[in-house]
């Protein structure tokens, strides 16, 4: 094992202590928490270094990078949890499992017809991004909208609703923003179960304050830093 490995090896213990724990002061099984570990600005090389090291669910927040990556890397899941352009719907739609950051009406039409372009096997997964302080600047979908877009998704065959992403604004205490979060995420269950499944997906959490989003019910935690370390830009 390579010195670079030892280190996300260890890393990767690390995080997955502080999962299980999280999950142990929530009541939780640790197994239904899943560790999206996020790779942005760093080497395909090291996502194989994750796959090896047993992380199957890979995020990316710009296509540039996600498309290679996916390219050089088969055999894991790949999830595009960053501000998506419409533009690039149809590259990200060729490789993403899932899509966590879908918020407008326009962006599910591009994602839909993309998907069902692209030749996939099945239904593209997709999250709708929420906006807990309607700030829109920052990506997200705003109230009122959430559940249009929710709407939106479910009427696409070639979409599947799975449930909800949120980022912690920076100015709220992270317990607040998942609380708020997990409200919405009960709603959108609600109106929204049926045939295909429950949309129960709780995208929520990263390196900073993951353990608050697993104690108000996150399902997927989106970790980099704790994993792969301060990044720097790409070359």
């Amino acid at each position: 094992m390579d010195a670079r490995t030892e280190e996300i090896a260890a890393n990767l213990e690390a995080v997955r202590e502080r999962i299980s724990n999280a999950c142990r002061a929530a009541g939780r099984e640790p197994d239904t928490v899943t560790l999206v570990a996020i790779t942005k600005t760093y080497p395909a090389e090291d996502v194989a270094r994750l796959a090896a090291l047993g992380v199957h669910d890979v995020g990316e927040n710009r296509d540039q990078e996600a498309a290679p990556k996916a390219a050089a890397v088969p055999g894991v899941r790949w999830h595009f949890v960053g501000q998506l352009q419409r533009n690039k719907a149809r590259s990200v739609a060729g490789y993403a499992d899932v899509v966590h950051s879908v918020d407008s009406l326009r962006l599910v039409e591009a994602l839909s017809e993309a998907a069902a372009r692209s030749g996939r096997e099945g239904p593209l997964g997709a999250l709708v991004q929420v906006s807990l302080d309607d700030d829109d600047r920052r990506g997200g979908a705003v109230t009122g909208a959430v559940e249009r877009v929710a709407e939106a998704i479910t009427a696409s065959p070639s979409l599947r609703l799975l449930g909800v992403m949120a980022v912690a604004p920076l100015d709220w205490a992270p317990d607040e923003a998942f609380g708020r979060l997990a409200a919405m995420s009960a709603r959108i269950r609600q109106r929204f179960s049926g045939p295909h499944g429950e949309p129960d997906w709780i995208s929520a959490g990263m390196s900073d304050d993951l353990e608050s989003a697993i104690l108000h019910g996150s399902t997927h935690v989106r970790v980099g830093s704790a994993l792969l370390g301060k990044r720097t830009p790409l070359r």
